[in-house]
């Protein structure tokens, strides 16, 4: 199995989740289709700790055209898809 392969079996949205309840950052560092790359940088956003990338869906909507986890989660309307699918509707 090489990294990328664990990488996408791995639940990448919970990585995030996890990275940001720490007080870390994670910035989408680009996109290829529907394959996202995102970089999981220090507490302080200076240094990159970690890539991962995945063409998950529920990255995506978790991601919601967000740049990083600095910015604000999208308000959701009734019928699309939430960023985070835990979320209550």
């Amino acid at each position: 199995m090489t990294s990328q392969d664990a990488a996408d079996a791995r639940d990448v949205v919970g990585v995030l989740r996890r990275w940001e309840d720490s007080g870390a950052v994670w910035r989408v560092l680009g996109a290829d289709g529907e394959r996202l790359v995102v970089g999981l940088w220090t507490c302080t956003g200076g240094e990159v700790v970690e890539r991962v990338e995945s063409d998950d869906p529920a990255l995506a909507r978790f991601v919601a055209g967000r740049a990083s986890s600095e910015e604000p989660v999208p308000d959701v309307g009734p019928g699309t898809a939430a960023a985070r699918p835990d979320a209550p509707r």
